[in-house]
């Protein structure tokens, strides 16, 4: 009974190394394409988020906190700027299941040129919508009679439930909040890389900074994860604060 024992708890033991070292192996085949998969996305959106026939300059990392990276690349035609396209994360906000992130282009006076969801990881259905074509949460960053993109200077950059002019996703506020925050980042940054102000970029990675030591984010960030994503008859559910 005892070798019995002792043969099933190396025998175990054998399988579980073999099962990691396998993970292990899969993990290190997997990683470089994953790296070089995301990079040509990256570069993909950023050719959709500017106007046709630019030249499309290396990005520069004007923001690197904890991880979320937010880079501007310049677009030049003739030798003039173009626009620019911004990648930028949710830094102080993150959606139902963590940061988003998004490709924002800008035209050289600030206007809003295109918007691409580069990350999401939101509940189907709801958050998810966000990547959407023509969605009403990317809309309210368009006029409506023109087409054109709007200044975000001139925006209350902030859902309709927030008191701004967003409209938010359906039952799905948080992601949404977490949408309107990448591109308030994405804007600060076009600020900083034209040479208007830096100051609204340094403010928001402070933020950042505090966001993720301070016990009132941890809080918050529980008592919305804690609601369910899904209902019982397997629907998705309205997010907290969401439009039922």
């Amino acid at each position: 009974m005892k070798s019995t024992l002792v043969n099933m708890t190396a025998v175990l033991f054998v399988i579980t190394l073999v099962a990691s070292a396998g993970v292990g192996v899969v993990n290190m085949i997997t990683e470089e394409p994953i790296k070089v998969a995301n990079k040509n996305t990256a570069a993909q959106l950023v050719k959709e988020v500017l106007p046709e026939g630019v030249e499309i300059a290396p990005a520069d990392t004007l923001l690197n906190v904890k991880g979320s990276v937010v880079a501007v690349s310049v677009g030049t035609l003739d030798g003039e700027v173009a626009g620019y396209a911004v990648s930028a994360p949710s830094l102080t906000r993150d959606g139902f299941n963590g940061k988003i992130s998004l490709m924002v282009g800008f035209t050289p006076d600030g206007h809003i040129y295109n918007i691409r969801v580069l990350q999401q990881n939101e509940t189907p259905g709801l958050g998810t919508n966000m990547a959407v074509e023509g969605n009403k949460l990317y809309a309210s960053f368009f006029d409506k009679q023109t087409g054109e993109g709007k200044d975000p200077a001139r925006m209350k950059l902030a859902v309709t439930k927030d008191g701004g002019e967003v409209d938010a996703l359906t039952a799905a506020t948080i992601s949404s909040r977490a949408y309107v925050n990448a591109v308030t980042t994405a804007y600060a940054a076009y600020l900083k890389k034209s040479g208007q102000s830096s100051e609204e970029l340094d403010r928001i990675a402070g933020d950042a900074d505090n966001a993720a030591t301070t016990d009132e984010a941890a809080a918050i960030q529980a008592a919305e994860t804690e609601n369910p994503a899904m209902s019982n008859n397997n629907e998705p559910a309205a997010q907290e604060g969401g439009e039922k």
